[in-house]
């Protein structure tokens, strides 16, 4: 079978543009910015979510049912649905279904959402990022106790410990947006 000319270009653009669609990538050489400086660097002594405990507890009940729903969904590069989604479309359809709130669609665009947050003033519901490789970017959303919930390359929708040797050493930094 002799197939078209032109395909092999048609699906090394495709690839191309769901590699660009999902997880975020970074211009060789260059670093993602953090809002600006420190006084868009929040800390422990911002107000919470809600006024009480209560908040954060809402916060994390709602991202275990976030994980009840997407557990084990497995991992594709540029999917956005239950047969498959990467880490950038699940913090996005999590922020927009279960908190009302708009995310761009790939990681590096959500790295410049919200507000700054210092590794020791992480609480549930602030995006983390990670650097996994050259150029490439990771994102997940903190659920409780030092976790965090997002789409694994290896296991699919799945909770993570912020401590593991390979997340610590390829943290990037925290956003807060709720």
């Amino acid at each position: 079978m002799q197939l078209p000319a032109g395909f092999g270009i048609c699906v090394a653009m495709l690839f191309v543009s769901a590699l660009l669609a999902a997880c975020g990538t970074l211009p060789r050489g260059s670093a993602p910015a953090h809002g600006g400086g420190p006084e868009r660097v929040t800390n422990d002594t911002n107000p919470p979510i809600a006024a009480s405990v209560s908040g954060y507890e809402s916060v994390v009940q709602t991202l275990h049912g976030a994980h009840s729903e997407w557990e084990g969904t497995p991992y594709v590069l540029g999917g956005s649905s239950m047969n498959g989604i990467d880490c950038s479309a699940f913090t996005q359809i999590v922020f927009r279904d279960y908190f009302g709130k708009q995310l761009p669609r790939n990681t590096r665009e959500q790295l410049q959402e919200g507000s700054g947050v210092r590794r020791n003033g992480i609480r549930p519901g602030d995006l983390v990022f990670f650097r996994t490789s050259r150029g490439v970017l990771h994102v997940g959303i903190v659920i409780e106790s030092g976790n965090f919930l997002h789409a694994s390359v290896s296991n699919g929708v799945m909770i993570s410990s912020l401590s593991e040797n390979y997340w610590a050493g390829r943290y990037l930094g925290a956003r807060r947006i709720l």
